[in-house]
């Protein structure tokens, strides 16, 4: 059972958050000879897996889709190995305070998990702050390894090429669209806007013509983490010629650009014109579950900017189960500034699961991860919850791109995708991206002025020689 231990104040050191938070964390006695190394001494030694595997994961607001998934595999886990048993440790918090706890119990063997669920952006950090253990050992005498796209795999890999986490499924971001307030206003239920103009003149239309609805949701503000930096700032900021965060060639963080005002100049002509969502609402910890489980299953909401996966909150296992949507939303992919380029962008995430350092049952974990990750496990959570596959024998089966109608639209897009730049500094790279928007939104600074803060916060954070102007 997970217990509250503690309340303190805890400046995230590895990812650069802050945050008030209580650590959950099951209490165990401490492993101070080998805490990582193995289940218990039999299973060290004879290849039994035997034991209590603890598993953090952070669960979405009411949706239960991933413990119910876990629920089944613990079962047949159990079955196969009935010395073994699974206690889940589901967080629920918002993303900032989840990526907290997590690494807040990490740090200790009589806290940490066995097995953890972590976003690759934040993977590197951990990486970074001594948190995880390699896994290249294990997956070297895994059949399975064979099937993973390279691109995932890389999504879990350190700078020193060795690979700390198994992905689960990838993810894509684009439009959602309610075709019936569309068609209330007169717009084309077949809508694809060409440029961020189109977005805004629709928006325009249906605050003109659907009264009493937001039209327009773009993820802005610390509250909502990650969800701002990627959904929402990323979204923009790659959608023109030049937008970087990351600049390849001399490997240095991209500060003090033209791309960068244009993406913050978006956010101020939706928030000044009224057309998105108030600040108060924007910035609540629970704003992105709100969107997915009540503004648009409610058709309180127009337009949205978001996640390939949303649809997961509206089937009948869901937890804002939804009949109609299907019919109720479109989708259109997110165009770049002015149509430049392919004309489209959208940014690629994911999450894996993970062995902390501290682990006190690795070898049971390896064994409940690999279960997970094959091709049945992962068929069956990328359609429960609408994830992108990353095992190609998963994307080849035909009943994964039957189980959802948007599971070929988001699909196709992942040849445009873009990937963050991963690196440790990013969680803190990320969370001013965060604070930059919210600046806007909020009115306490122009375009102009977040950006400089942006920039300000980059070169305290990687040092100048660091930075590049493109």
């Amino acid at each position: 059972m997970r217990t509250e231990m503690r309340r303190r104040e805890f400046i995230l050191t590895a990812a650069g958050l802050g945050a008030a938070v209580g650590l959950a964390a099951c209490g165990k006695s401490e492993n101070t000879t080998n805490p990582g190394a193995a289940a218990s001494g039999s299973a060290a030694s004879s290849g039994e897996v035997t034991g209590e595997v603890k598993v953090t994961f952070q669960q979405f607001g009411n949706s239960k889709v991933q413990a119910n998934f876990l629920n089944g595999w613990a079962k047949k886990f159990t079955a196969a190995h009935p010395q073994a048993t699974v206690k889940l440790q589901p967080i629920t918090a918002s993303e900032n305070d989840y990526y907290t706890k997590l690494q807040l119990s990490m740090r200790s063997p009589r806290t940490a998990p066995d097995m953890c669920y972590e976003d690759t952006f934040l993977i590197n950090s951990d990486i970074a702050a001594g948190y995880l253990t390699a896994l290249d050992d294990r997956i070297s005498s895994w059949p399975d390894w064979s099937q993973f796209k390279d691109t995932a795999k890389t999504a879990a890999q350190a700078l020193d090429g060795k690979t700390y986490g198994i992905p689960d499924g990838t993810d894509v971001r684009a439009l959602w669209f309610n075709k019936k307030m569309f068609e209330k206003a007169g717009l084309p239920a077949d809508w694809q806007p060409k440029s961020w103009n189109d977005i805004i003149t629709a928006a325009q239309t249906i605050k003109q013509k659907v009264p009493g609805v937001i039209p327009l949701n773009v993820y802005a503000g610390t509250g909502v983490g990650e969800a701002a930096s990627m959904q929402g700032f990323e979204m923009l900021l790659y959608g023109n010629p030049t937008g970087n965060l990351w600049d390849k060639q001399s490997q240095k963080w991209v500060v003090d650009s033209k791309a960068f005002t244009d993406a913050l100049t978006a956010y101020e002509q939706v928030w000044s014109q009224g057309l998105g969502p108030t600040p108060q609402q924007a910035l609540a910890p629970t704003w992105t579950n709100t969107v997915a489980q009540e503004l648009l299953p409610q058709q309180k909401l127009a337009i949205d900017l978001d996640g390939s996966w949303l649809s997961n909150n509206w089937l009948p296992s869901g937890a804002a189960p939804w009949p109609e949507w299907h019919t109720t939303l479109g989708n259109a992919y997110m165009p770049t500034q002015n149509g430049e380029g392919s004309g489209k962008v959208t940014m690629s995430g994911g999450w894996t699961w993970a062995i902390p350092k501290n682990a006190q049952n690795a070898n049971a974990a390896w064994e409940f991860i690999k279960m997970l990750t094959s091709k049945e496990g992962e068929l069956e959570y990328d359609i429960k919850n609408v994830q992108i596959p990353v095992r190609t024998d998963v994307a080849k089966d035909p009943s994964y791109v039957k189980a959802n109608p948007t599971n070929a639209f988001f699909s196709d897009l992942v040849e445009s995708t873009i990937y963050r730049p991963a690196y440790p500094a990013y969680a803190k790279i990320s969370l001013l991206l965060q604070q930059a928007t919210e600046k806007v939104i909020t009115k306490t600074a122009t375009p102009d002025a977040a950006a400089k803060f942006y920039t300000d916060g980059v070169i305290q954070i990687v040092g100048q020689d660091k930075t590049t102007t493109i």
